[in-house]
């Protein structure tokens, strides 16, 4: 029998949380099926994701395989999608309605996830069964673990706001034997503390341990070249969401000393072309910038990263 859609208490979980990351990346990872499979689901689970068609009337199908070996299908169709600001999708057995809002709070972003059962005796028997309520907790402090670890990997190790030009590159695992063969070409010496792997950032709590193999990973390295430009690179791997391609591995980074001239060469270098991150202030992990990232209109990458405040 339908519940009383005035009084839904008994049948639904609420959860809201501040995510320390601006809401341009949030919507990113929870809409790219590349980035969601990493986080997606409690502590221990795994993902494939066979389907995600973000749009009203789009379908969403996905495996979670848990920690026991068990694998659990899922679909949902999604009946509301706006931009930056909420998402709504109708999952199926167990029947519930999921709405996810996002709200800017300065450089953060506050969502509020609410999740509404078709019974009440489904809800018990979900909550009861696989413990959801403490599942869908775990999911949000995975989000944010997640969040951090692409803020990490985004970020760079400049302490100063005088201006300079950079360029960035990425690579999909090989990071240090390319700079090292750099070293050697041009003679000089990584900046700051030399190379910085994933595994010298400490683990936060609830967030999924590092293999081996990824903990050896460069998250950042900084190399003076010719005329004291400087080469920066990070290991972008698939398993954070990142797929290297040609044309998409490199940014020429620039480090203005001011907002107004962040703005000035934003708005002029995106024009005719594409924004792929607006500008805002944002945490990168060792101080706030004012950040930005944009495809000009002949296809050349531009990073924009004006140091707002130290940390």
């Amino acid at each position: 029998m339908q519940q009383n859609e005035n009084n839904t208490a008994d049948r639904e979980l609420r959860v809201s949380r501040i995510l320390n990351a601006p809401v341009e990346l949030v919507w990113e990872v929870w809409t790219n099926p590349d980035h969601i499979k990493n986080w997606w689901g409690p502590n221990g689970f795994t993902n494939t994701i066979a389907k995600m068609d973000l749009r009203n009337g789009g379908e969403w199908e996905l495996v979670m395989h848990g920690p026991d070996g068990t694998d659990y299908k899922n679909k949902s169709v999604f009946t509301e999608v706006v931009a930056f600001e909420k998402i709504v999708y109708k999952h199926f057995a167990p029947i519930f309605t999921a709405t996810i809002k996002f709200s800017k709070e300065g450089h953060k972003t506050k969502i509020d996830w609410h999740m509404l059962f078709e019974t009440k005796e489904e809800f018990m028997q979900v909550v009861k069964t696989h413990k959801a309520d403490e599942g869908l907790k775990q999911n949000i402090d995975k989000l944010n673990n997640y969040l951090e670890s692409q803020l990490r990997m985004r970020g760079q190790l400049k302490t100063t706001s005088t201006s300079r030009t950079s360029t960035f590159l990425n690579f999909p695992g090989n990071t240090e034997e390319a700079f090292l063969f750099y070293r050697s070409v041009f003679n000089t010496e990584f900046n700051g503390g030399g190379i910085e792997r994933l595994g010298d950032v400490p683990a936060t709590d609830g967030q999924p341990p590092l293999s081996e193999e990824d903990k050896k990973l460069i998250l950042h390295v900084e190399l003076p070249i010719l005329g004291g430009h400087i080469l920066m690179a990070t290991d972008a791997p698939e398993s954070m969401g990142f797929k290297v391609i040609f044309g998409n591995n490199s940014h020429i980074n620039l480090e203005p000393d001011c907002r107004e001239e962040t703005k000035r060469l934003f708005e002029s270098l995106s024009e005719g072309g594409k924004v792929t991150m607006e500008l805002r202030d944002m945490f990168l992990g060792k101080y706030f910038a004012y950040y930005g990232s944009c495809t000009d209109k002949f296809g050349v990458n531009w990073m924009f990263n004006c140091i707002v405040k130290e940390n």
